[in-house]
């Protein structure tokens, strides 16, 4: 069986889970620009590791914020 860790893209309902969000938020952060995506014809695929790669900048910049005492 192939998980959502096995795929190169994600579908939005993927993304979402791995998230912990609800799909429609998903579509929403897509919509805009907060999710990475790619369309191929009329899906929409989220490359995982461009998320893989938003999720490790977004979470740099908040241990910076904290090593500087801002929150």
């Amino acid at each position: 069986m192939i998980t959502p860790y096995d795929k190169l893209t994600l579908t939005v309902t993927e993304c979402a889970y791995l998230l912990g969000i609800s799909r429609g938020s998903a579509y929403e952060g897509i919509r805009r620009g907060e999710i990475p995506y790619i369309s191929v014809g009329r899906r929409i695929l989220v490359p995982r590791a461009a998320l893989e790669g938003m999720l490790a900048e977004a979470g740099d910049g908040k241990a910076k914020e904290v090593e500087n005492g801002s929150t």
